[in-house]
């Protein structure tokens, strides 16, 4: 990017200029003396070697346009940087460092004027250049080799789509702040109403794609990352409705960025911020996949995973009681790079340093350090590493559809771990099966829900995917208890609810009082069947010394079950209606007594 900023110096366009003057004077005459002139052949052979040059310029630029479509994607990492924290961060000092690339924020609407752009709503572009000298320090950042992107939205304040509600002005706004600071990447950072304003939604996502056209007819690049919250569970409906509203108006989204900071109770029992951020990204990926696969765009999953980003918050989060560590930011960076995501960001470059000694509580999050002992490392050089490419030089993809494969290879038997799912099949929680060359484990009851169905939502199915089918798997047998466990299971024993047997060294369980009927139709026929298998938790808790009470297989003991047909004995209760005994109270109606008082 500054290369190609440079040829637009002062310096270089008067050299341009001079190449042109220059031969004009040369062609002068220098003397009087007649000039020979030129013989036709000679003519011929200088325009000849003059098309030869054009040709040949032509050609290497079109060999460079084939070299850029060509160039394969590089994830990059830029942290995001809040330009008007105090005290300010001299974020131009990052172009001496290897992350030296940067995501400015935020842009919102001014507090006078819906339709103006300013930081934060503090200072107008142009107030930002007086007080901050913000356009220099991003100018000295681009001197050193540094790529700016710009943030629009934000937690606080209004992002410009909310309260800019004339099309033209909107633009224009998004336009100003594009074209002021030389910028081909943007981010739309969306939360609060900003993210569940509809219309605010429809009137962005019109005026992004227009800009977005615009420059590319023009021959400039603008990449688009939309910058949304979510939790373990992948994003809500508000994050893939913001997402499908772009798509419907024809933005090419370079990514989605999730912000994986702030889980809160989202966070299952017992799961670290890693982990919750690690099993966010992954859902996020699938919903993609799915937005994508509604608006005609079929992507497969390493172009999806590339338009993935993750912007953890370093250290101290505003949930005190989730931190985000230096061993953290390690494992998510493995993650992220055997994923091969395209982005990595985090909250914030103005944080990534150690708390001082005068910071009392680090507990409430500060604008200028980490809330943690980073021991002289700092959370960038971490995250960063792997990711090696550029800002500004991913700028110029354009999103195409993947080829498909034309026929969906069936899933066999004989190299797959598990069972394969079938539509009339009944499965209990726990239960893995294997389709189109993926296992996937039941979350609770199900039949005829099928496991890749393209829900958005973890919640809309009962499947949860665990992982393909590896290369040289066979069929995992069914697991056993050692003989002895429980009592193997007799056709002439009964039953009760949730006793246990062994029926070829499989363990089932009773669901209900049952003589006769085998556990083998409990594959075949789920729902009929007594007994249902364990699942794999409850074999592991019996191995572990918690066995259940063993069946009985007393033919008698059926007939003592109907004892309880005894239980209406609490019949007996009724014998409460003696209590209609205080219907002795009636006696004070002797009370009518007083009635005698008439004689007089």
């Amino acid at each position: 990017m500054a290369g190609i900023g440079s040829i637009g110096s002062p310096g270089s366009e008067g050299e341009l200029l001079d190449v042109f003057d220059e031969p004009e004077q040369r062609l002068r005459p220098r003397n009087l003396e007649p000039q020979r002139h030129l013989s036709p052949w000679r003519v011929s052979l200088g325009v000849l070697i003059v098309l030869a040059l054009v040709g040949g310029g032509v050609f290497g630029f079109q060999q460079w346009q084939s070299a850029q479509a060509l160039t394969p994607y590089k994830p990059w990492f830029a942290g995001y940087v809040d330009v008007t924290a105090t005290p300010a961060f001299a974020f131009e000092q990052m172009g001496a460092t290897p992350e030296r690339d940067a995501v400015l924020s935020f842009i919102v609407s001014s507090a006078q004027s819906p339709c103006t752009p300013s930081w934060g709503s503090d200072y107008t572009l142009t107030q930002a250049d007086q007080s901050l000298d913000l356009d220099r320090r991003i100018a000295r950042l681009q001197q050193q080799g540094g790529s700016v992107a710009v943030s629009f939205g934000g937690q606080a304040n209004k992002e410009l789509a909310v309260g800019c509600t004339d099309p033209t002005q909107l633009l224009a706004a998004y336009k100003s702040v594009v074209d002021r600071y030389k910028i081909d990447t943007i981010d739309l950072d969306l939360e609060g109403t900003s993210l569940t304003d509809s219309a605010a939604g429809a009137r962005r996502a019109e005026a992004i794609a227009k800009l977005q056209q615009e420059r590319r007819a023009a021959g400039q690049d603008l990449a688009v990352w939309v910058t949304l919250p979510v939790t373990p569970q992948g994003l809500d409906v508000s994050g893939t409705n913001a997402v499908a509203q772009l798509l419907s108006k024809g933005v090419d989204l370079a990514g989605v960025n999730a912000m994986t900071m702030d889980y809160g109770s989202s966070l299952v029992a017992g799961q670290s911020m890693v982990q919750g951020s690690e099993s966010a990204l992954i859902q996020t990926q699938r919903q993609l996949g799915i937005l994508y696969q509604r608006a005609g765009v079929h992507l497969n999953q390493a172009t999806l995973w590339r338009k993935i980003g993750a912007t953890p918050m370093i250290g101290q989060n505003d949930d005190t009681d989730e931190v985000f560590t230096m061993a953290d930011a390690k494992t998510l960076d493995q993650f992220a790079l055997s994923k091969g995501i395209g982005r990595m960001s985090m909250w914030s470059a103005n944080r990534d340093v150690t708390c001082g000694s005068n910071y009392v509580d680090v507990k409430v999050v500060s604008d200028s350090c980490s809330g943690v002992d980073q021991h002289g490392k700092t959370f960038s050089g971490i995250l960063s590493g792997g990711f090696n490419g550029r800002l500004s030089l991913s700028a110029g993809l354009i999103t195409k559809s993947d080829a498909t494969s034309a026929k969906q290879t069936p899933d066999n038997p004989a190299t797959s771990p598990y069972q394969i799912w079938k539509p009339n099949g009944a499965y209990l929680e726990g239960t893995k099966v294997v389709w189109h060359h993926n296992v996937y484990q039941a979350k609770w009851w199900t039949q005829g829900d099928v496991p890749d169905d393209p829900v958005l939502n973890s919640w809309q199915t009962p499947w949860q995917l665990i992982g393909p089918v590896l290369p040289g798997e066979k069929p995992i047998k069914q697991a056993t208890l050692p003989a002895g466990t429980y009592p193997d299971w007799s056709g002439t024993g009964v039953y009760n609810t949730g006793q246990r047997v062994l029926f070829k060294g499989v363990p089932y369980q009773a669901k209900w009082w049952n003589q006769g009927q085998s556990p083998a139709a409990a594959a075949s026929d789920p729902d009929d069947s007594p007994w249902t298998p364990l699942t794999q938790a409850q074999i592991n808790a019996v191995e572990n010394g918690s066995p259940a009470p063993a069946a009985a297989a007393s033919a008698a003991t059926p007939a003592a079950t109907p004892t309880p047909s005894g239980s209406p004995t609490p019949s007996s209760t009724p014998s409460p209606s003696v209590t209609p005994s205080p219907s002795v109270t009636p006696s004070p109606s002797v009370t009518p007594a007083p009635s005698a008082t008439p004689n007089p």
